[in-house]
């Protein structure tokens, strides 16, 4: 099967069958300027819903323990992953050892002016900066965006653009969504950073991505070839019967 035909077919399989959200939606061409973004969690969800990695489907990760609301569309940047890239950089920044990445797509939050009532979205954004996030030992950057074109908050370009009341309301909030009062804090935030690092942390977790997940369009191809060629050897020992 020709290369051709191949984008031919998993295109027709995108029409018929849903992509998954971490891997099936495309990151966007004009990243990490402008990216998608899947949307899990809504400020007037009272439990916190994230994408299920195998499957794809949203499920209820926990309730939220207190009266934390997240400030912000809240959810993931598809086809990037938090891995040693990221953890490397986290280490270089904040001059500690011993980093690790968490395992997951980057986390993104996206300001707008308008309600949005449902989670399980895909938006455009624009990274203006970020939170560089600890929890555990493991990096866990927050990456902080604007809705592309919002009305209001469109045409802030920087985290430092952003007034300190919502800032300080998406610090707190990362700083305690986990939180209960007879554990010690688990979650530090090092540094607030702008829209150039927040665009190396996204190219950071988008190399992460490629090495550790590859072209996945090309995986599928390999094996559908595997496939193929397993079919055909079967058919030649059962026509020499």
């Amino acid at each position: 099967m020709v290369p051709d035909a191949y984008d031919k077919l998993w295109k027709l399989i995108g029409l018929r069958y849903k992509s998954h959200p971490w891997h099936g939606i495309d990151i966007s061409s004009r990243a990490p300027r402008i990216v998608s973004a899947f949307i899990e969690v809504i400020p007037s969800d009272t439990v916190k819903y994230e994408v299920d990695k195998k499957s794809g489907y949203l499920i209820i990760d926990r309730p939220q323990k207190f009266s934390n609301i997240v400030p912000a569309l809240y959810g993931f940047i598809p086809q990037t992953y938090c891995k040693d890239e990221v953890a490397r950089f986290c280490m270089e920044k904040t001059g500690r050892e011993g980093i690790e990445g968490d395992d997951d797509p980057l986390d993104i939050c996206v300001l707008t002016e308008r309600e949005v009532t449902h989670g399980n979205i895909i938006v455009k954004a624009k990274p203006i900066g970020g939170f560089r996030m600890l929890d555990g030992g493991e990096a866990d950057d927050k990456i902080i965006a604007v809705l592309e074109n919002d009305e209001v908050y469109g045409s802030w370009e920087d985290v430092s653009d952003l007034p300190p009341s919502i800032l300080d309301r998406l610090r707190h909030y990362f700083l305690t969504y986990k939180q209960l009062p007879s554990i010690a804090p688990k979650c530090e935030i090092t540094h607030t950073y702008g829209r150039e690092e927040a665009q190396e942390v996204i190219r950071r977790s988008q190399r992460d991505y490629a090495t550790h997940y590859g072209n996945l369009e090309d995986v599928m191809s390999a094996t559908l070839m595997e496939a193929l060629s397993f079919g055909q050897r079967q058919k030649g020992i059962l026509d020499s019967l």
